[in-house]
């Protein structure tokens, strides 16, 4: 299935957006693109799966959820707020592993005062200096340990399975930042993969699926448990009205990312870069469940326990055991991202002289 969009009619829809709506945020200084779309080509199709991320910066915090996932003139924007000071001095942005990557080419949107367009200069200048990589590196080490090492036990099993899945992911943004690439959400290890293959290192893929437990998963299987998550979002989707931070990530409007590119990637034969998405985005959807319609919720809870299984999680035992395997193994994967950043500087300096 194609989107049948371009890239730049994507992204005026995106200019269109931030006309209309975002100057009416209080102490609005400016929007700028993030995410994947950042590097595809203007006249490329978009994706299907892929929306187009964009941030919006004011001088004090904007309170409340972000605004999230929303069609505007049939393109899906993902929209979040951003406080002036996280980003500025170029310093903070440079350090973050999460914010710089959106400031490292000419992504502004808008710009009236000047000041984010000067900002985003300075970022990008000092980008794939080896000092502000080591810096992003050791911040992504740092969201590992801490989410790793301190488990909430008494939360329910879905949180749980959540506080364990997203720390653990975040192995493979180790790999990307270290290779200079965008920390993706939904496509990690499909990036981390294409990362490692292309700085010579691909033997090392294996140790981030490992640490996930997708490892063995076949096509077939992953395909069955898109099945039963199409069944388990739709029933999520249609009783949702607690606000949570993910909860425009499971509507109508969000399904072709949640679903219809799981399919599509997991029929290509990227079936366990799949894995990640299907446990955050079932965890979730039972997150919903058990705080809008817990009457729906035991239906779908075999699924959710057979799609664990598979990757080896069966009780809390297994998550902390787990967890304990990804922090011994930390240090491995950690050389590998320092490989990784010695082979991309060395590409870099030799496109340069």
């Amino acid at each position: 299935m194609a989107t049948g969009i371009t890239v730049a009619a994507a992204r005026s829809a995106a200019h269109d957006w931030v006309k209309s709506a975002a100057h009416a945020y209080e102490g609005y200084v400016g929007a700028y693109f993030s995410g994947s779309t950042v590097e595809m080509p203007p006249l490329g199709e978009l994706p299907l799966g892929s929306d187009v991320d964009v941030v919006v910066v004011t001088r004090q915090p904007v309170g409340g959820l972000k605004l999230g996932k929303f069609l505007h003139h049939g393109v899906l924007l993902e929209v979040t707020h951003l406080p002036w000071d996280r980003i500025a001095p170029a310093g903070r942005a440079l350090a973050d592993y999460h914010l710089a990557g959106g400031l490292r080419t000419d992504t502004v949107i808008d710009d009236p005062t000047g000041r984010l367009r000067a900002l985003q200069r300075q970022v990008a200048a000092a980008f794939a200096d080896e000092t502000w990589v080591r810096r992003r590196c050791e911040n992504v080490r740092q969201r590992i340990e801490n989410g790793l090492r301190a488990p909430d036990t008494r939360a329910p099993w879905h949180d749980r399975v959540t506080g364990w899945l997203f720390p653990t992911g975040v192995t493979a943004h180790l790999i990307l930042v270290a290779a200079l690439r965008n920390p993706t959400v939904r496509l990690r290890y499909l990036r981390a993969r294409e990362a490692l293959t292309d700085t010579g290192l691909r033997g090392h893929y294996p140790l981030l699926l490992r640490q996930l437990g997708a490892q063995a998963l076949t096509a077939d299987r992953v395909e069955r448990h898109i099945d039963a998550l199409s069944a388990t979002f739709d029933c999520a989707a249609s009783v949702s009205r607690t606000p949570f931070f993910f909860s425009s990530d499971l509507t109508a409007a969000a399904r072709p990312i949640a679903v219809d590119a799981s399919y599509a990637l997991a029929r290509r034969g990227d079936h366990q870069e799949v894995v990640f998405w299907l446990v955050a985005t079932a965890a979730r959807c039972h997150k919903v469940l058990a705080a809008d319609a817990p009457d729906l919720k035991p239906a779908h809870e075999p699924a959710f326990a057979e799609l664990l299984a598979d990757i080896g999680i069966t009780s809390g035992a297994d998550l902390r055991d787990r967890a304990e395997r990804t922090l011994d193994e930390l240090p491995e994967i950690r050389e590998t991202a320092e490989e990784v950043m010695a082979a991309t500087a060395g590409a870099r300096h030799a496109r340069e002289s």
